[in-house]
């Protein structure tokens, strides 16, 4: 069923060549010079709307707008059939103050590239691999932060934006072993943090490497991007040659800690990219529903990551209060929290 769904999205995105458009011309005409992102002064922010999470990313854009006086522009990838989707819920909404572009991701570009798993299909969802693909986007920035679906911002964007990432790097990402108030709870939920727990290290193609399997990884779901660099050391190249790579041999699974999106990351930045400071991802709290973290910690936290299955729109999650203050109701209904009480 899994690969019958996935060839489906393929041929209804094969009429497309371009890996990103403006959404429609509809699009194009609401994203207007009072929209424009420009260049100056502007926090460029990039991040994905699949229709069945569609709520979950209007709360991390309503987290950020409402905690920031900087002039913020998101660039919302998704795929056609959500367009109109995302453009109701932010005009209906007190969302329609913010601005933005609505940009399409084509799926094609996966292709033979993309091996189906069933442990976790979530993972294998085509936005899952908009951030390998960022010079190819529909954006006039050389500096943007990529953010998941799944995250809060507490704190202020623009901090996180004016993050210098080091001469020769692309992009900047959080280290899983830099934050000792997490160490406690990795270590009860028994969440990997070195290369071992996303690499197969029996394969050949991984020992090649010369990657020590106890390296501290990182987790690429919240990043600062430079795009010049990108293009320059050609990072969307050598993400695909290992997604190739993995369709062939297998040489890591979504069975494994990070699904298939991180190991390519992991493999590609080693010892090549700028550490972002902690607080500006606070992260693994989707993966229990009972590993907690204090709530004085919590409120030092700048910004917070339910990465791992037990989202807080759903049941059971932890911390879900602390997403739900910045939730806007779907207009449409077609996005619903699951409580105790719900009958979702």
């Amino acid at each position: 069923m899994l690969c019958l769904l996935l060839r489906s999205t393929l041929l209804r995105a094969s009429s497309r060549l371009s890996i990103t458009q403006k959404a429609s011309e509809r699009t194009q005409a609401q994203a207007s010079a009072v929209r424009s992102p420009g260049t100056d002064n502007v926090v460029p922010v990039i991040i994905c709307a699949s229709e069945e999470r569609v709520g979950a990313t209007m709360a991390t854009i309503n987290s950020i707008f409402s905690n920031t006086d900087a002039s913020v522009f998101f660039y919302i990838v998704t795929l056609r059939d959500t367009v109109r989707l995302i453009r109701q819920y932010i005009e209906k909404t007190t969302l329609r103050h913010i601005r933005y572009k609505i940009l399409e991701f084509n799926p094609m570009v996966l292709r033979g590239k993309v091996r189906p798993d069933t442990s976790r299909p979530d993972l294998l969802h085509p936005l899952n691999f908009v951030r390998f693909y960022l010079p190819q986007l529909d954006i006039s920035h050389k500096k943007v932060i990529y953010l998941d679906d799944d995250v809060i911002v507490q704190g202020d964007i623009k901090h996180l934006f004016q993050t210098k990432v080091k001469q020769g790097h692309a992009a900047a990402f959080a280290t899983d072993c830099d934050l000792p108030s997490t160490h406690e709870m990795v270590h009860s939920i028994g969440m990997q943090t070195t290369y071992m727990g996303f690499l197969d290290y029996r394969k050949q193609e991984v020992k090649d490497l010369g990657i020590d399997p106890r390296d501290c990884s990182f987790n690429p779901g919240v990043f600062v991007a430079d795009i010049s660099q990108w293009k320059k050391q050609k990072i969307t190249k050598q993400l695909e040659k290992w997604m190739e790579e993995n369709f062939k041999q297998n040489i890591y699974s979504s069975a494994m800690a990070g699904g298939v999106a991180t190991p390519p990351m992991l493999i590609v930045f080693h010892d090549k990219y700028t550490t972002l400071d902690p607080l500006w991802h606070v992260r693994h709290l989707g993966w229990s529903p009972d590993a907690h973290y204090s709530e004085s910690f919590l409120q030092e936290a700048h910004l917070l990551h339910w990465n791992g299955p037990f989202k807080p729109w759903n049941y059971p999650a932890v911390h879900s209060d602390l997403w739900e203050r910045w939730f806007i109701p779907d207009p449409s209904g077609k996005f619903s929290l699951v409580r105790p009480d719900s009958d979702g």
